[in-house]
């Protein structure tokens, strides 16, 4: 009876961290940036149907990179999710923050289980009704968990990105400019990106009780 090859525990979770990021570096980033009113996600998106981003619950949206009906799954689970509590108890007790520990936990136990991880990485984001109560989790393959403050990038050459946005950002920032800087990030000094390519949505505490909406790039970028 031939014997089973065996692999270290390391080697395995490296191997499957590998797989994960080569798929999501494959995919088009996202940034979100927050603004005085909340907080405004931009994504490079060529389709005018498959979402990256999306709303989850009145203060709350989802945005994700890398395998569409991967991250899709996590949508539909965090908006199931969401619903369920607040029916239960009451809609203010749903939060980012426990939906954020939700995922991670999912993605966590994917990537340690199963032959195969989620090639995606997801951001949920909430708006407070003041300030101070915004917030934006960056949940990676793994499970591991970010809290990010002022600005988040997620997806192909995130690094670069978030550099880009700690020279631009600044406290105080419109929506308009929050776009703006947001777009400028994502596409860097050496190109443009039409404004078909992009997907634009915001979180604003201004918007009523469903602070989510949706924009036509064309329109929001002008």
């Amino acid at each position: 009876m031939s014997m089973p090859f065996y692999v270290a525990p390391e080697q395995m979770m490296k191997d499957r961290a590998d797989y994960a990021r080569k798929g999501i570096a494959r995919g088009r980033a996202l940034v979100a940036v927050r603004f005085v009113d909340g907080v405004v996600i931009v994504a490079e998106n060529a389709s005018q149907t498959l979402r990256k981003i999306s709303e989850i619950y009145d203060r709350i949206a989802f945005a994700g990179v890398g395998r569409y009906n991967e991250f899709d799954q996590l949508r539909v689970a965090g908006v199931r999710a969401a619903d369920l509590k607040g029916f239960q108890y009451s809609r203010d007790d749903v939060d980012a923050r426990s939906l954020a520990n939700s995922y991670a936990q999912m993605l966590g136990s994917i990537f340690t289980h199963e032959m195969k991880p989620m090639e995606v990485e997801i951001l949920v984001a909430e708006v407070g009704h003041e300030a101070d109560g915004d917030q934006m989790f960056h949940i990676l393959y793994d499970g591991t968990v970010v809290d990010e403050r002022d600005y988040a990038a997620i997806g192909g050459d995130a690094e670069t990105i978030r550099t880009r946005l700690a020279d631009t950002w600044t406290d105080g920032l419109d929506r308009a400019a929050a776009i703006a800087v947001g777009t400028a990030a994502l596409a860097g000094p050496e190109r443009d990106i039409p404004p078909s390519d992009l997907e634009i949505a915001e979180l604003s505490r201004n918007n009523g009780r469903r602070c989510f909406h949706r924009f036509d790039p064309a329109s929001a970028v002008e």
